[in-house]
């Protein structure tokens, strides 16, 4: 316990619910252009796919956004443009930058957590150029990925020319990839969802205020560009029941084993090329047959899908084409993007977990359009990324179904819950991991920041023998984590400690000494709580209780 008189001195008018200055304003006005130029970018890609996919595909200058396999093609140039497109990248790697390979956010992540948020000129070109190539020849793939990763690479790329922090250079490569993400899809919340779950690593006013400034103006300009309607809009009334909610669990579970699978598969056909006698330089082209074989099979699985995506949610597709989506697509995207091909993630889980709700919908009573394809997408989405929030606002945004949030929240955390308990790691994660390094993705509150030096310090009367001159300083109202900065920016393991001045005055006279080994009071305060069991309240029944205290001496 803490002493009285000690406990006396305190005051906590110094800290706050956040940390923050004013320089988080000037970041913000930073990320602003950048999230213009996000969305720029990410409509430049757009039409950029559009133009490879109406160039290889139907011989014609275009620049629509089209399906590959929206009409009957030469089963050769089915089978032979992806092998094309995968000897580009392969080139464009190896000559360029091996950063270009991959679906973008585990490259933006490594970025972030290794990189210092450095990243290099080349791969702004470069990564939407690859991914253009890849889906454009029709690659199973998404475009948000690259345009996460070139977004990022916007954002890092003004911030190197700044005199930045580290930690400020992290905001505004987040801030960029997060608009990218908003202006492809026109889902801000969800873009903003997505940097704090997966690429700020911190919830922070400093890091939160600029990605979403980023992510307004960036929505702003996909407006003026591409309109502000819903990608995917669903209408009709839906009928949700106790029983519908139920079986949403089932098709969060169903989901959830889905997601494991594609990304068992993404990392199996990984280690698979990884035991061919072949530069990686080769391994998107064999790639690239694979998703040529996949496209003779069922030619809807070439390309982005959007218009797949939009035909399982409005219930005007059938069961065979979907069944064939469901198989097909899952194997080509998953073996392929383990061939270090560039493309994105999140359209080809929407395909997915469409199609998978679409069969649901054969199988469980009729709620209303689109309903257990959504609520399965969610939940691909969900167990996919380990990002169940963004999947349920992802899901809204871009159907408009608000009134499926109870639903999607359920199926998305249920898929959540079982791949998070059968995995260690993500699609998203599992590269990073393999490269050596290690990365968390929980956050809680600090203990060092719930304690006062108050509560640790050692009294000065009390000490056995005198210290020497101690020149550093703390309080007895500096939490422990403040403590634990100032011994790491000093080099010491011991602060002396002194009752805080008022304004203008010296510091008073010694009170106690704070060490190393004090701030693990905090640190065992933490374990104690997740790891001793008690039982705080029992229940006695009022009879036993009389007896005990000598109401019924005859009993």
């Amino acid at each position: 316990m803490t002493d009285p008189a000690v406990r006396e001195v305190r005051d906590v008018g110094h800290l706050g619910d956040f940390s923050v200055s004013r320089r988080m304003l000037l970041i913000a006005a930073i990320a602003a252009p950048i999230g213009a130029l996000s969305g720029g970018v990410s409509w430049c890609l757009l039409r950029l796919i559009g133009f490879i996919t109406n160039g290889v595909f139907y011989h014609r200058l275009g620049t629509s956004l089209i399906a590959p396999g929206a009409i009957h093609h030469n089963p050769f140039l089915i089978l032979l443009a992806p092998v094309g497109g995968g000897l580009v990248i392969g080139v464009l790697a190896r000559f360029g930058s091996e950063k270009i390979r991959g679906h973008g956010m585990p490259e933006a992540i490594e970025a972030i957590l290794i990189g210092g948020s450095k990243v290099q000129p080349r791969v702004a070109i470069l990564k939407p150029l690859a991914s253009a190539v890849a889906i454009g020849t029709g690659g199973p793939f998404g475009a948000e990925g690259p345009i996460i990763m070139t977004g990022g690479a916007v954002g890092s790329l003004l911030a190197q020319f700044l005199h930045l922090t580290a930690d400020e250079r992290k905001t505004l490569l987040v801030s960029g990839a997060a608009a990218g993400m908003a202006a492809t899809f026109n889902t801000p919340l969800a873009a903003v969802l997505l940097a704090v779950e997966l690429l700020l690593f911190e919830w922070r006013p400093r890091s939160f205020v600029p990605v979403a400034v980023a992510v307004a103006v960036g929505t702003g300009v996909r407006w003026h560009l591409l309109g502000s309607g819903r990608l995917f809009p669903v209408h009709g009334v839906l009928h949700i029941t106790s029983g519908a909610l139920l079986l949403c669990v089932v098709s969060g579970i169903v989901s959830g084993l889905l997601a494991l699978i594609a990304t068992v598969l993404v990392y199996a056909s990984e280690d698979g090329f990884r035991l061919l006698p072949l530069h990686w330089m080769w391994w998107p082209a064999i790639g690239g047959l694979v998703i040529g074989i996949g496209g003779l099979i069922v030619p809807q699985t070439l390309g982005v899908g959007y218009n797949i995506i939009d035909a399982e949610l409005t219930g005007s597709i059938g069961l065979g084409l979907v069944g064939g989506i469901l198989v097909v697509k899952t194997v080509i995207w998953s073996l392929s993007l383990g061939s270090g091909t560039s493309g994105g993630v999140l359209a080809p889980m929407f395909m997915i977990g469409g199609a998978l709700g679409t069969v649901e919908a054969h199988l469980f009573p009729s709620v209303g359009v689109g309903f257990w394809p959504l609520v399965a997408l969610a939940g691909v989405l969900g167990g996919v990324m380990r990002s169940p929030f963004t999947g349920v606002v992802f899901a809204i945004e871009l159907t408009g179904r608000v009134e499926a949030m109870l639903p999607l929240l359920v199926g998305s955390s249920v898929a959540y819950c079982v791949s998070v308990l059968c995995l260690k790691r993500s699609v998203l994660t599992e590269k990073i991991a393999r490269r050596g390094y290690h990365l968390s993705r929980e956050y809680d509150v600090d203990p060092l920041e719930t304690m006062f030096v108050a509560d640790v310090m050692d009294r000065w009367e009390d000490l056995a023998a005198p210290l020497p001159e101690l020149l550093v300083t703390t309080y007895p109202d500096s939490t422990l984590r403040e403590v634990a900065y100032l011994m790491a920016d000093h080099h010491t393991t011991h602060c002396v400690v002194r009752a805080r001045p008022a304004a203008g005055e010296p510091d008073g006279a010694p009170i106690g000494i704070v060490s190393l080994q004090d701030l693990l009071v905090g640190r065992r305060r933490d374990l104690a709580e997740a790891r001793d069991s008690e039982r705080v309240l029992t229940v006695t029944l009022r009879r036993r209780r009389r007896e005990a205290d000598g109401a019924y001496p005859g009993s």
